[in-house]
């Protein structure tokens, strides 16, 4: 479901360029070029991935997500590669797999990237 959210925000409603993804037990990590203000298509993101999450956890009245993200401007060139192997390689440091392809909830292996 978060997957699919994800790709939804760059190809459905074209709020961004998605570069890398992975989503974690309990985090997401994403590398994104956004083409409207972060408000545009994170708060949406958020809120819709917080009610399917809810409803399939069969959950009410506490949060999914914590209240502020963490987001920073990550530059072209050496820094931009970086965060990427660092976001593709999140599951291999947290010990889930031991290479990032094997991982089925990041656009490293996503059925459905171009």
């Amino acid at each position: 479901m978060a997957v699919s959210a994800l790709w939804d925000l760059e190809r459905r409603f074209e709020r961004c360029e998605m570069h890398s993804f992975v989503v974690m037990p309990n985090h997401v990590h994403a590398l994104v070029t956004p083409h409207v203000e972060a408000i545009e298509w994170l708060a949406p993101l958020k809120a819709f991935t917080a009610r399917q999450a809810n409803l399939l956890l069969a959950r009410t009245g506490s949060r999914f997500w914590q209240e502020e993200s963490y987001d920073r401007l990550v530059r072209p060139g050496a820094e931009f590669g970086r965060v990427r192997t660092y976001i593709e390689n999140k599951p291999v440091s947290a010990g889930l797999v031991a290479e990032p392809g094997q991982f089925a909830w990041s656009n490293v292996t996503s059925p459905s990237q171009p």
